[in-house]
């Protein structure tokens, strides 16, 4: 008997997955690059509520898509219904191949960078090799997790997400103990405001994955909303503080030109331990990060191969573990071999940068979209203050397209590539559809 997902994630469940997610990397690397560009640290603080804001916007678009259409697949259903069943398909088709597998890789090589820095197992010192098996393992077990059930992922993911978290307070904590920074003004090559935001808001990427598990969360009409603005609030709180501590143990030149802005602000209390503290730390990170994607990704996919032919292998939900095996299994075996590939975090970044904001963008306007094509349609909850936290963040997805696209043309060009490469895979799927279809009103005869 086929099975169909369970509502099984209660409310702090789903807002430890959004938290679990967004609270990745990004934050350990990103600091000193925003700090160049805003200029000083008042500055530096305000973009970081901003982030917060921003992504704030784009949550409550989604929360009212969630809620009015709660099923498996998230921006799969949301744009099938805006746009007609090509534009899903084109989602998850660039879902599949593209975005969710560079995520995972991505996430699975911050682990490794900060595992080999804990422990290298390669007497030869192969570092490359190293940061593959560490990349490697992680996507491995964390897809052999999820696919032994929701229960198994769920509280998987609670637990890195609670330990990080008061990790990220532990950072906050240290410092206050830390003799502010007295260091003298330093100069630095300052950057443009709008790269600082791009920082910012990739740090912030991952709130509208609870559209992804809509199917499964329980009392779906206030969890979802919930869980979507809580997230990304303990997310901006956690982000202004450890932020803040930097500021204070570092001062605005030192964090602008630090490497390693975490390990530095704790070696002003630890010196000789602290580099060790923060490589567990961003370990941790990076498999709540990775765990969280592998279980929402799937989700995906398997929307795609229930309505889909060419994909239906992976419209399967295994009745016993209550979960989409085949789409975890197929997401997994993808991120590993970008893993192999690709060979490092950066080029898993720009693998996907092309395409994630296009999505972003016709999802946000998907809300406008449906209120016209289906006013018939219950929304428990409707973007407050519609329409201007909605035309608000399309805005700043256009913006940040624009900005991708210039930055690094040949890479955008090559996902763009593959996305109108599922245009024709699309035609062959509707297809075999009629084909099917036509073979069954003529009672089995070809």
């Amino acid at each position: 008997m086929q099975g169909t997902p369970r509502k099984e994630l209660s409310l702090l469940d789903s807002t430890c997955l959004i938290v679990g997610i967004i609270i990745g990397v990004g934050i350990y690397q990103v600091a000193p690059g925003v700090a160049k560009g805003t200029g000083n640290g008042w500055g530096f603080l305000a973009i970081w509520l901003v982030g917060g804001l921003l992504s704030l916007c784009g949550a409550l678009g989604y929360a009212e898509l969630a809620t009015a259409y709660p099923r498996e697949g998230g921006d799969y259903v949301y744009l099938s219904r805006a746009y007609g069943r090509w534009a899903g398909f084109l989602f998850g088709w660039v879902q599949l191949a593209v975005v969710r597998p560079g995520d995972i890789a991505a996430t699975a090589f911050a682990f490794a960078t900060y595992g080999a820095a804990l422990y290298d197992p390669l007497p030869t010192g192969d570092h490359a090799l190293t940061l593959r098996l560490y990349a490697g393992a992680a996507v491995v077990v964390l897809t052999a997790i999820n696919i032994l059930g929701v229960r198994a992922g769920k509280w998987t993911q609670n637990l890195l997400t609670i330990v990080k978290g008061l990790g990220l307070l532990a950072i906050v904590a240290v410092t206050v103990i830390a003799p502010a920074s007295r260091a003298a003004p330093v100069t630095f090559e300052p950057l443009p405001w709008s790269l600082a935001l791009i920082f910012v808001l990739f740090t912030f990427g991952g709130w509208n994955e609870m559209a992804y598990v809509a199917a499964e969360v329980k009392d779906p009409r206030r969890s979802i909303v919930r869980a979507l603005v809580l997230g990304t609030a303990a997310v901006t709180v956690l982000y202004l503080l450890v932020n803040g501590a930097f500021l204070y143990t570092l001062g605005y030149g030192g964090l602008a030109t630090s490497e390693a802005a975490a390990a530095a602000s704790i070696a002003t209390v630890f010196p000789q331990g602290g580099g060790r503290i923060i490589s567990a730390l961003v370990c941790l990170s990076a498999l709540g990060a990775a765990n969280g994607l592998v279980f929402a990704g799937a989700r995906i996919s398997y929307a795609v191969g229930t309505e889909h032919r060419a994909f239906r292998v992976l419209g399967q939900w295994h009745p016993r573990t209550g979960t989409p095996v085949r789409a975890l299994a197929l997401q997994g075996a993808i991120a590993a071999g970008l893993i192999v590939l690709l060979g490092s975090f950066f080029d898993a970044i720009l693998y996907t940068a092309a395409a994630v904001y296009s999505f972003y963008l016709a999802t946000s306007l998907a809300v406008i979209v449906v209120r016209f094509k289906e006013p018939g349609v219950e929304r428990p909850y409707r973007v407050t203050g519609y329409p201007i936290p909605t035309l608000l963040f399309c805005a700043v997805c256009a913006f940040l397209i624009y900005s991708a696209v210039a930055y690094k043309p040949w890479v955008a060009a090559a996902a763009g590539a593959i996305l109108l490469l599922g245009l024709p895979i699309y035609r062959l799927s509707t297809r075999w559809a009629a084909a099917s279809a036509r073979q069954e009103d003529g009672g089995g005869v070809p």
